[in-house]
């Protein structure tokens, strides 16, 4: 009604009761549009699908229970315990016997029944997560490595001197007149790096002399295997590598402080040579004559595509954890969900992988903690039984 309408019919003493009658009828009744978006009826879901539950701190503080109702809790505690779920697969796999012919089909073949590639970004070598990668070299519970090339000198040089904790907050510029280099609120003293070029120095003079007079060809692996020899510490995650002959592949081993000293090097005593050819024939065969492969990759960039393309040449890996912070709407292959790899054949299409949006810092040794860690017993058994 208009408002002249309005009027006039409250004006009716006739209508005036009606009116007020209807009134009530239609305010308790909803619009039937905005009763059928709202109450629209379920579809049923699966009986198995799990329902959201966290953990109950009545039960008293019981951290295993806690880290288990991580699966049940919903977002990235979620996906945690999913990450958890697929390198338990990639640890079940691993265990299952190889037939002998197999194993002897070829010289880069592995004699379990899932190899584990294991990358990683040299900031969690700087940080204490270089333990939880120190522990699975040590066991040998991984039979591939790759990383950056802070990611081998950092642990070397963490060997010579130690690195500290600071703020993010710290200026840069009042740290570089100290002397000072910042990773994130991590502090690590110039002086460290002058220790490693100390320690590094008269190594590279050998390598070049069993280059010249033992025709010695080096490869990138092949000088982290020696450094890992050198360094004769077992705080060491590539003193492990060496002893447990895990190869260790840094396909830009130049970028970093081993790059500066390799610099310095060639002024001092030229003719050092790499070939990073031999390497990635070495990493590719690792992944083409597996059994089964399983990729655990801690952060992003050349660690995440180098391990991922390897696997392409066995048409991809049959399980995958990612952990990073990367987003994918920028185009990044570090930022890149599995789904994407999958569309590469990087892995496989009836693999089930698991992306985990957190800092690895956090997320690895909980990970370590509920897959290898739990499983120590049988891993190692069959790692003397070798």
């Amino acid at each position: 009604y208009s408002k002249t309408e309005q009027k006039l019919l409250l004006g009716s003493t006739y209508f005036f009761p009606k009116f007020i009658f209807l009134w009530a009828i239609m305010a308790d009744q909803a619009p039937s549009v905005a009763r059928a978006a709202v109450l629209k009826e379920s579809s049923s879901l699966p009986e198995d699908m799990p329902q959201i539950k966290g953990y109950d701190f009545n039960q008293g503080v019981d951290h295993r229970a806690l880290l288990q109702s991580f699966l049940t809790t919903g977002f990235q505690a979620s996906s945690f315990g999913q990450a958890v779920q697929e390198i338990n697969k990639m640890i079940e796999k691993r265990l299952e016997p190889v037939q002998e012919e197999q194993e002897s089909c070829d010289s880069h073949s592995s004699a379990s029944g899932c190899t584990i590639f294991l990358g990683y970004t040299s900031n969690l070598i700087s940080s204490g997560v270089r333990e939880s990668i120190r522990y699975l070299a040590q066991h040998r519970m991984v039979d591939v490595i790759v990383t950056t090339a802070g990611g081998i000198e950092e642990d070397f040089i963490k060997c010579l001197a130690p690195t500290y904790l600071g703020e993010f907050s710290l200026k840069g510029k009042e740290l570089r007149q100290q002397g000072i280099n910042r990773i994130g609120n991590l502090l690590v003293p110039n002086d460290n790096y002058c220790k490693f070029e100390d320690w590094l120095m008269p190594i590279l003079d050998q390598m070049v002399l069993e280059q010249k007079t033992e025709g010695t060809h080096w490869t990138p692996s092949k000088m982290i295997h020696r450094l890992g020899k050198e360094i004769n510490n077992p705080d060491s995650v590539y003193y492990w590598a060496y002893k447990n002959d895990i190869p260790v592949f840094s396909p830009a081993l130049t970028d970093g402080s081993l790059g500066d000293m390799i610099y310095f090097h060639s002024y001092k005593n030229p003719g050092l040579v790499l070939d990073i050819v031999e390497d990635i024939r070495r990493l590719n065969s690792k992944a083409v004559f597996a059994k089964s492969t399983g990729m655990i990759i801690l952060g992003g960039g050349l660690v995440k595509h180098h391990i991922a393309n390897a696997n392409l040449m066995r048409n991809g890996a049959d399980f995958a954890v990612f952990v990073n912070t990367g987003q994918e709407f920028d185009g990044s292959d570090s930022g890149a969900r599995p789904d994407e790899a999958i569309s590469w054949g990087k892995i496989r299409m009836d693999a089930s992988p698991v992306k985990v949006y957190a800092d690895a810092s956090i997320v690895f040794p909980l990970l370590v903690a509920e897959t290898f860690a739990h499983n120590a017993d049988r891993l190692i058994k069959e790692k003397n039984s070798d």
